[in-house]
């Protein structure tokens, strides 16, 4: 059975730093990456890393302040989020996907599994 298990959130201030982690199991993905959902929106594209490749994708509103790194040896990966905004507030969701194809790092409906959530609230 897969499973993506979310933790790190929490209540903030603006300017603060905090650590989301994801743990994986059931299988090995191609790719994570995190999602994040604002009361009021869609959910959107954050950050993500393919294992094989290494590389890394952000979402423009995040490049530079938040970080995605995996544990390859724990199947876990982790957003490094510094500089938080007020806009930030979300909850955010940690996503695998079992394969891909150019561009589909970024699209929600090519991830196959998603955690349950956890919450991060900025305050100013």
């Amino acid at each position: 059975q897969v499973q993506l298990v979310e933790s790190g959130g929490g209540l903030v201030q603006a300017g603060d730093s905090l650590r989301l982690s994801c743990a994986a199991s059931g299988r090995t993905f191609y790719a994570m990456g995190w999602f994040r959902q604002a009361p009021g929106k869609e959910r959107e594209f954050v950050a993500a890393s393919p294992w094989v490749t290494g590389r890394t994708y952000y979402a423009d509103s995040v490049q530079g302040r938040f970080t995605i790194s995996r544990d390859n040896a724990k199947n876990m990966v982790h957003l490094q989020m510094n500089s938080l905004k007020p806009e930030g507030t979300a909850v955010y969701y940690c996503a695998a996907q079992r394969r891909t194809l150019p561009g589909d790092i970024y699209r929600e409906d090519k991830y196959d599994y998603w955690g349950q959530g956890t919450q991060v609230t900025v305050s100013s």
